[in-house]
């Protein structure tokens, strides 16, 4: 399994709402359209589907909600979530090694771990920038988070999801080629 690499994504992640408090939630982010409150309800709903994919083998259309105390600062629930997630990934018995049910199909588990470090790494960036913190995606988890990302985002997935990618030089970083390629502008 991929879990060493959800590790590193959720540790970004983690590091980059750090500083987030309830009061920042109105903040714009990246995502066109998105505030930090929203791009923090749509992580908590990731790791929803990771717990049910990961965890129960099967990732129904509307995940099931797990029960915050304090659902009025999503960073918070944020943060429980990350550490739910990563204590039932790191426990073999309860990891679905046959897959995760998505309606009449089978995914691996490495791919829902995969797409959902892809998802964490990337949000976590846009969560560091919408608070002003200019903080890059490490270097060796944007390297493997880009050999993997045009495997799960091509042109047939892009439209209504990603922005068409920036173009940025052959020599950037490779965590500004990673959220150039997912459209965003790696030097807002």
């Amino acid at each position: 399994m991929r879990a060493p690499l959800l590790q590193r994504a959720i540790d970004h992640a983690l590091d980059s709402v750090e500083g987030v408090t309830p009061a920042a939630l109105s903040l714009p982010t990246p995502c066109a359209g998105w505030d930090l409150g929203t791009l923090l309800h749509h992580l908590n709903d990731a790791f929803d589907v990771l717990a049910e994919g990961v965890c129960a083998g099967i990732i129904a259309s509307a995940p099931a909600v797990m029960d915050d105390a304090d659902a009025d600062d999503p960073a918070a629930v944020f943060r429980k979530r990350a550490e739910r997630v990563l204590d039932a990934c790191s426990r073999p018995e309860t990891t679905r090694r046959g897959g995760a049910a998505i309606a009449d199909r089978r995914l691996p588990v490495d791919v829902v771990l995969t797409t959902v470090a892809l998802e964490i790494a990337v949000h976590g960036w846009d969560a560091a920038r919408a608070v002003g913190d200019r903080r890059p995606i490490p270097g060796r988890l944007a390297l493997e988070l880009l050999l993997l990302a045009p495997l799960q985002v091509d042109d047939a997935v892009r439209p209504g999801l990603f922005a068409p990618p920036v173009p940025v030089p052959p020599d950037a970083p490779p965590g500004d080629r990673l959220v150039a390629f997912l459209g965003r502008d790696p030097a807002s």
